[in-house]
């Protein structure tokens, strides 16, 4: 149990202290002003994108999935504001305009890029068009899944009232599963976080290198989400500092919070990647050692004979 705790307490002082050593703070701002300048972009693509897709609803659909994890009070304004830009009408889907929504959308992909190769203390080996190219696959990538779920809000609503019709009995469970707005958010978080850890950063890691990380993002977000709220209907008064921009500072600090604790999801994976690696090799040196001794006690014998 005490050689537990104790490889507990080495993993999280190695990950706090590669979090400072590697400006994990700073990194965790770049990730905070980039998503809030990718929102927007990626929603107005995302929706140019949807409709020629035939996915009409994915407007709505993209802003539950995307604020329905942040606090009320920083989600329905910014929720809101969202709603009338894309509300506007555009042209088709091969604007300029639409376009350089797709690239600076992939501007917050980058941010996580840059911040998890530091995390994983990982050297980035490839061109920067290569880099680039991924995170615009990335950012269409998770417009086609968030279209998928904007088409089975549409069909799950009529297998719901079929089920009502004909199994009646079976209803009410039914409706709990297919709730999207609890569990889709849940399961696209947990499943975006892990195609990030796994695939966006240098290197490669396997499913259960990464898991730790997502775990631990997805409680502390839970909880830096729950404590944020009450901080802000408590005692928070940013209109006094900030004025006019309190609702923007807002969002910044809420975002960087969140930044925070998507950097440490990483630091905590390869922390435990250098321990299980660092045990590993004193393994094998410690069974290399006594195969020696064993070796020259042998020889030992052999020569006493």
């Amino acid at each position: 149990m005490a050689k537990l705790a104790r490889r507990f307490y080495d993993v999280a002082y190695d990950a706090v202290c590669h979090l400072i050593d590697d400006d994990g703070f700073a990194m965790a701002s770049h990730i905070a002003l980039s998503t809030l300048l990718a929102v927007f972009p990626f929603l107005i693509f995302g929706t140019a994108l949807a409709n020629f897709l035939g996915a009409d609803q994915f407007s709505s659909t993209a802003v539950h999935l995307i604020f329905d994890t942040w606090p009320e009070e920083i989600a329905k304004p910014l929720a809101d504001q969202v709603l009338q830009v894309l509300t506007v009408p555009r042209g088709g889907l091969l604007t300029i305009s639409v376009l350089a929504a797709a690239y600076f959308a992939s501007n917050g992909v980058e941010a996580l890029r840059i911040s998890l190769n530091r995390a994983y203390r990982v050297q980035e080996t490839r061109p920067w068009y290569v880099t680039r190219m991924a995170s615009l696959g990335f950012v269409v990538i998770a417009v086609f899944i968030l279209a998928a779920v904007s088409i089975l809000l549409v069909v799950v609503p009529l297998g719901l009232d079929y089920a009502r019709h004909w199994l009646p009995l079976l209803a009410d469970t039914l409706e709990v599963i297919f709730s999207w707005r609890i569990y889709g958010t849940l399961f696209i978080l947990t499943a975006g976080l892990l195609i990030v850890h796994l695939w966006l950063p240098a290197g490669r890691r396997k499913v259960y290198d990464v898991i730790p990380g997502v775990f631990i993002t997805l409680i502390l977000w839970l909880a830096g989400a729950l404590i944020f709220a009450y901080y802000l209907s408590t005692f928070a008064n940013y209109t006094a500092t900030y004025a006019g921009l309190a609702s923007i500072m807002i969002v910044l600090i809420f975002l960087y919070m969140i930044g925070v604790i998507f950097i440490i999801g990483g630091e905590i994976n390869a922390a435990m990647m250098k321990f299980r690696l660092r045990s590993m090799l004193s393994h094998r040196f410690l069974s290399g050692r006594n195969r020696n001794k064993a070796s020259t006690a042998d020889k030992a014998a052999d020569v006493r004979r």
